[in-house]
Parts: structure tokens; sequence; C-alpha cells
């Protein structure tokens, strides 16, 4: 009988997923998340397997746990503006949005198993934003999707400008005009 495990598996990914979030995951080496993880070196390998393995680990963690419940509320929020607000005014949401959309653009194109996680998500936001506008009479079906998709990339986008600290603006401005916007235009 091997010796009981050290550490406990779902705060690792959980950490784990925090850091992929904050920086690229070629510039993560295993002596970082030996360091930032606080396990043993053969320990993450004898459960991961390898860097990439606790990465899928964490990715999927963070599309369950933080994304799909953000999702959720940006379908219940009743319109555009309220699902603009609802994704981009909870500070909890901000490491998993960041890891989607570190995952998107430099390990979705290289790497296929995360291409295939990511698409259902990105589908499901779509979704959600799509019920969140609403069916309007005077939009055909083809111009709501237009409008879904306008609003999961505007708000991947903003967190995008978050990330990069663009100066003189804010998220929360940007978000908030925007909604504002949309309030008084849907």
């Amino acid at each position: 009988m091997g010796r009981p495990r050290g550490f406990d598996e779902a705060t690792v990914v959980r950490s784990a997923a925090e850091l992929f979030s904050t920086r690229s995951y070629d510039g993560i080496s295993m002596d970082d998340l030996v360091t930032h993880l606080g396990v043993h070196r053969n320990s993450l390998y004898k459960t991961f397997g390898s860097k990439r393995g606790l990465y899928l680990v964490a990715l999927r963690w963070s599309l369950r746990h933080h994304i799909a419940p953000l999702v959720d509320r940006v379908a219940a929020a009743g319109d555009l503006a309220g699902a603009l607000r609802v994704a981009l005014g909870e500070p909890a949401t901000e490491a998993g949005l960041n890891l989607l959309l570190m995952a998107a653009v430099e390990r979705a194109p290289v790497d296929p198993e995360v291409a295939d996680e990511l698409a259902p998500v990105l589908a499901a936001f779509d979704q959600a934003a799509r019920t969140a506008a609403g069916r309007h009479p005077d939009r055909d079906e083809q111009d709501d999707d237009g409008v879904a998709l306008a609003l999961t990339a505007t708000i991947l986008g903003l967190r995008l400008r978050a990330r990069a600290g663009t100066p003189g603006t804010t998220i929360d401005q940007a978000g908030a005009a925007l909604a504002h916007r949309l309030t008084r235009h849907t």
C-alpha cells in the first residue's frame, strides 16, 4: 500500500487554476507550480501526470465552478444591459474569465483538447446572451445570434482590456457606459 496523499487535490486544483489565470501556460514552470502549490514535484506528476495534465484539470474545474455559474446568471439577467452588469460586476469571476481568455488565446490554437473544452462553454455563453437579450419581433433570428455573439465578445474583450491595464479606462466605466446605452436602446 502506498503512502497516503499529503495534500488536498481540490485545493491544489483551485490554486493551480488561479495561477494559470495570471500567467501564460509556457510562463509557468514546474518549479513555479511546486512553489505556488506547496506540493512536491513527484506528487504533482503522480497525481496529474504532467503540467499539461494539471492544467487541463484546473481549466475544467474553472469552467465548471467559475464560468458555468456565470453563464447561468447571464442567461437569467433579463436583458442585455443586465447580462453585461452581471458578467463584469462580479470580482469572483475574474479568475475564471482570465483563464478562459488565456486558454482561448494561447492554448486552444495549439491544443485540440483545450479547444474541445472551450467550444461548448463559448456556445453556452452565446446562448446565455441570446436568452438575456430576449426575442424581439423586429429582429430576425440571425440578428439575435449576432447580438449574442457581440455581447459575449464584449464581455471577454472588456476582461482582456482590464487584464492589460489599459490606462484611462476601467472595466467598470466601460461596462457601465455600455449597459446604460443598452438600457436606453433595447
